[in-house]
């Protein structure tokens, strides 16, 4: 067993040996802000009590409530579930280590931070100390009635108070609080790319890698959060618009009832063409002395340049969209595509122009990935590859263009295409016969970064070789800020300009290219500058 001393009191926690990487210390279920219960239910997160004696932290603290977004199933969780884990691979370095700090995704409505996704193993070996979190999800974490009692965004000031956590105790367990190293994949790449604007996060952290994620998206702005908050209030049996009746309704419900819950307030949301995240981050109304976690316009604060001196790296998967294959295919919406030509219209697109513009775009769109083709299971890969384009990538590559434009951060873009036994989320989702053979869909970098326990490490395979290979990007970016320092992985890896554009396929073997998708990149932007004031 290992004793720290923290700010609120003493920590047992456990070595562990025998596991791939070697030692470790970890240090589970440890509290960074008072349970938000009771009367906190929706609050930002309060101080932790401080303990007298040894408070055990050998296993996991409880999880949010939730229903998993990618399996379906109702999670077993707690409103008590603010609490993160620690692991290190000293208590006592001779030179303080650098820190990385894990936001899980799930869509702001599912997932944690424990191990038995996000096992430590692979990280930790390369000398690093990793960080990883619960925060509040759904309804819990994002509800918003734009009052001061409700103001949303209550998950987002929890992962600051975990860093403003991390900044206060990080050094007794062997990390150096002036190099902590941000990281999240989907929504957490979302909340990375938040936190990277947001006045609450200044000085917290020095790096950042948003994977899979950004703040463009509409998926990660919550779209009239009012207006959902009233439809979810009436999905439970509560027809009102007055903000009282709605808090205390909320404030009354069983947690059981507020896990899971589907509220749509479009047509389109209702046709269920795309996966619509219904609670988010917010635009946050000013009440009082109360901090605003985040507010104004996405496009505008990123144009105005994030948090100064802090390098980035971003990127994405190739095959993004297979996330929604199986989804599409088990619900019938092909034949939704093949009957309504909005379907083929980017969200940000369908949310501004007028019906008969969306025609004219939902028409371009279908001609360019499918020529007179029908949407059906013989064109799924032109389909993932729209869909891909449609949820993330183009954002991505738009968030990388207006970032270098600032020219005052540090920039790394990647495309992740490793495809071996590893890669999880393709198998679950049912693509790779459609995708002639390869697919790297949404989530499966997550695999070569944690020890998975539902994905069996063979020290033997190639897949090992693609392991270390990602884990000593990520950490040595976290360390020095420059992901191929070295040189010992055989590439070097430019920093992303507007000039050339250049980036890192991560594949089975690492290349520098430039010009990411060029032709596809152009014909999304030429639709934007067409149909979109401009941004």
């Amino acid at each position: 067993m290992a004793k720290v001393r923290i700010s609120d009191g003493v920590l047992e926690g456990e070595i562990l040996d025998n596991v791939i990487g070697g030692k470790y210390y970890s240090f589970k279920g440890v509290p960074y802000a008072a349970p938000p219960v009771g009367e906190l239910r929706f609050k930002a997160p309060q101080p932790v009590k401080p303990w007298d004696g040894i408070r055990s932290a050998t296993a996991h603290g409880p999880i949010c409530c939730q229903r998993d977004i990618f399996f379906g199933t109702v999670e077993t969780g707690s409103e008590d579930c603010l609490y993160l884990n620690v692991y290190t691979p000293s208590l006592e370095p001779k030179k303080p280590l650098p820190v990385m700090f894990w936001i899980h995704g799930g869509g702001f409505l599912s997932g944690s931070g424990n191990s038995h996704t996000y096992g430590p193993d692979f990280l930790v070996n390369q000398n690093v100390v990793l960080v990883t979190i619960n925060y509040r999800v759904e309804v819990l974490g994002f509800l918003c009635l734009d009052t001061e009692d409700v103001p949303g965004n209550a998950g987002m000031k929890d992962q600051v108070a975990a860093l403003r956590w991390v900044q206060k105790n990080i050094e007794h367990f062997g990390g150096d609080a002036n190099n902590v190293t941000i990281f999240g994949e989907s929504a957490g790449g979302a909340s990375v790319a938040y936190h990277l604007v947001s006045p609450m996060t200044k000085g917290l952290f020095k790096r950042a890698i948003i994977q899979s994620g950004q703040n463009l998206s509409q998926w990660s702005r919550c779209f009239e959060p009012r207006l959902r908050a009233e439809a979810i209030a009436r999905s439970l049996g509560e027809d009102t618009t007055d903000d009282k009746e709605l808090y205390e309704f909320f404030k009354s419900q069983p947690i059981d009832k507020l896990v899971g819950i589907t509220a749509p307030i479009t047509v389109e949301e209702e046709l269920g063409i795309r996966i619509n995240l219904i609670l988010c981050v917010t635009d946050e109304k000013k009440f009082g002395d109360n901090e605003r976690y985040f507010y104004g316009d996405v496009y505008e604060k990123l144009r105005n340049g994030i948090h100064e001196g802090v390098e980035v790296m971003i990127g994405y998967t190739t095959h993004e969209g297979a996330i929604q294959f199986n989804f599409l295919k088990k619900e019938g919406i092909f034949d939704k595509y093949n009957k309504y030509l909005q379907c083929f219209v980017p969200i940000e697109l369908l949310l501004q122009c007028s019906v008969k513009d969306q025609m004219a775009i939902g028409k371009k769109v279908k001609e360019h990935y499918f020529g007179n083709k029908k949407v059906s299971i013989e064109t799924v890969d032109p389909f993932i590859k729209y869909i891909t384009m449609q949820i993330l990538q183009y954002d991505v590559l738009q968030y990388a263009k207006i970032l270098a434009k600032t020219n005052t951060n540090r920039l790394f873009l990647y495309q992740f295409d490793i495809d071996t036994e590893r890669n999880k989320y393709t198998d679950h989702f049912k693509a790779r016969p459609y995708t002639k053979g390869k697919c790297v869909c949404h989530c499966d970098d997550l695999v070569y970064l944690f020890n998975d326990e539902d994905v069996p490490v063979n020290i033997n395979a190639d897949s090992y070789k693609m392991i270390k290979n990602v884990t000593k990007l990520w950490t040595d970016f976290a360390k020095f800020g420059n992901p191929t320092t070295d040189g010992s992985l055989g590439v070097e890896w430019p920093t992303f300009d507007l000039e050339r554009q250049k980036f890192l396929i991560i594949g089975n073997e690492l290349t520098v290219a430039e010009f990411p998708d060029k032709e596809e990149l152009e014909f999304w932007e030429q639709l934007h500058q067409q149909y979109l004031p401009k941004k």
